[in-house]
């Protein structure tokens, strides 16, 4: 389970740094095998490759009225593996789609990560703050 932010940087290749707490999850259940793509949201999600598996399988699934997803996750899905520094390399397409250029943070969601632009997350989330909750929330007592 992936909970938690990170403030990270990639270095001047493109490498994100995954953060050691979640290395040894990583090493263990997907062989440092990751998968990334594209979130309309515009981060980028992280996988361990076998929960990429069971997301893809979802995805593949959809009706055709659901093409433009698809084509955002399942077209632009990179797989990569951690090296033998726990880094990662995220695609050159992929960092410009989110607009990620240095500082990122790491977002555990679960079962998987998502990746953004420090300003953008920021800006993202105070705007998010502001309003209502959901009424997936009507349920919970704060």
């Amino acid at each position: 389970m992936f909970q938690g932010a990170s403030s990270i940087s990639l270095d001047a290749k493109g490498r994100l740094s995954v953060p050691t707490r979640y290395r040894d999850m990583l090493s263990a259940t997907a062989a440092g095998q990751l998968t990334i793509t594209k979130h309309p949201h515009g981060c980028l999600m992280i996988f361990p490759r076998p929960e990429w598996e069971a997301f893809r399988a979802r995805i593949a699934e959809l009706p055709m009225s659901a093409q433009w997803c698809k084509r955002i996750f399942l077209g632009n899905a990179m797989d990569c593996e951690l090296d033998a520094t726990g880094r990662v390399l995220v695609a050159p397409a992929l960092r410009s789609a989110a607009g990620i250029t240095k500082g990122a943070v790491l977002l555990g969601m679960g079962n998987h990560f998502e990746l953004w632009d420090a300003e953008t997350h920021a800006a993202q989330e105070a705007e998010a703050m502001k309003g209502e909750m959901p009424d997936a929330f009507k349920d919970f007592s704060f």
